[in-house]
């Protein structure tokens, strides 16, 4: 699609430094840029770059000095990063708009589908399930009986959806990813392990991504519950009757054991792992490949290491163990001299 630059300030409330009348039909970084193409301006680093891209129009902050010509075009806004989201998040928009139902899905003459619905190819959608207006579901998805999705939601291609889930608004999950699976449930039973039968389900509020690949069990009784704004990197594991709380965000790898309770506005980084039944209070911060063995109930907490300890603790204690082999061979004289 193409677009003229007074179309895009109007949309940005920006002013235009140059030819009003040039069109674009794609974004491109400053660094690559090339005609037709829309970029940005946001980090210093990057000035550099203005005076010599070859992008038809660049967006920059109405507050930076330049300090000689450009031969792009500049669109002056408030805030060039937020202006730049805002248009990608429009793309997006328009790039996935599907609509219809395509003749090689299957659905069960029982499912209510709202307005303005995508159903793509090979997607299989179960009994009494229910979508509402403009649901995107792709490719090869599996949705299972008596699911509901609430509007604006888009499932990616191969997403698999068990029985029972609740979906809410403007919910995204990428391919690969499986909602409500079995939790990993089994008693011992003399040398080997009986199954426990995980008759919950899973409960996603409104505003939630969830990236690629990643699962999140059903609970065994009652639901595990993804509160809404949360934010789910790739290959993460919620495991069964864990409750995430509202715009925690969770990088790569991570993995959190049954019955966890998780407070809102929590921040963890890559393959955080914590143990089971364990309660992390609000606003908890968890560096990357932290091992949490129990609750931490101070909020805001920042914490490193595995097992997981207060992050000015644990700055001390990785000096002293870098010191380690110094003070040891301090301490073999200490007793050669005795």
């Amino acid at each position: 699609m193409e677009f003229s630059l007074s179309q895009i300030a109007q949309l940005l409330d920006g002013k235009i430094e140059g030819n009003t009348d040039s069109k674009v039909h794609k974004l491109c970084k400053i660094d690559e840029g090339e005609s037709g193409g829309l970029s940005f301006l946001a980090n210093p680093k990057y000035v550099p770059y203005v005076y010599d891209t070859n992008a038809t129009a660049v967006i920059i902050g109405s507050d930076l000095i330049l300090e000689k010509p450009v031969k792009t075009t500049l669109i002056r806004v408030e805030n060039a990063q937020l202006a730049f989201a805002k248009l990608l998040e429009i793309y997006n928009q328009v790039k996935s708009n599907k609509v219809g139902i395509s003749k090689q899905s299957s659905i069960h003459e029982s499912v209510k589908i709202g307005e303005n619905c995508y159903v793509g190819e090979f997607a299989v959608i179960g009994e009494n399930v229910q979508l509402g207006n403009h649901v995107k579901i792709y490719p090869q998805v599996y949705i299972g009986d008596n699911t509901k999705i609430d509007d604006n939601t888009t499932i990616f291609a191969g997403v698999k959806i068990y029985s029972d889930t609740q979906i809410g608004k403007d919910v995204t999950i990428h391919a690969g990813s499986v909602i409500g699976a079995d939790g990993f449930g089994f008693a011992p039973v003399d040398s080997s392990y009986s199954k426990v039968a995980q008759i919950g389900n899973v409960i996603i509020e409104d505003h939630v991504d969830i990236g690629a690949n990643t699962c999140i069990d059903r609970a065994t009784l009652g639901s595990t519950i993804i509160k809404k704004g949360v934010k789910l990197d790739n290959l993460i594991q919620i495991a069964h009757n864990v409750v995430v709380g509202e715009n925690t965000v969770m990088a790569s790898q991570t993995g959190i054991s049954g019955s966890t309770k998780i407070g809102k506005n929590c921040m963890f980084g890559g393959q955080v792992g914590i143990a089971g039944h364990a309660m992390i209070a609000d606003g908890v911060k968890l560096a990357a490949q932290s091992g949490v063995p129990s609750s931490i109930k101070q909020e805001n907490a920042v914490f490193f290491g595995s097992p997981a300890m207060d992050a000015s603790e644990y700055r001390r204690s990785t000096i002293h163990f870098k010191n380690f082999d110094k003070i040891v061979k301090r301490l073999n004289e200490l007793e050669k001299s005795k």
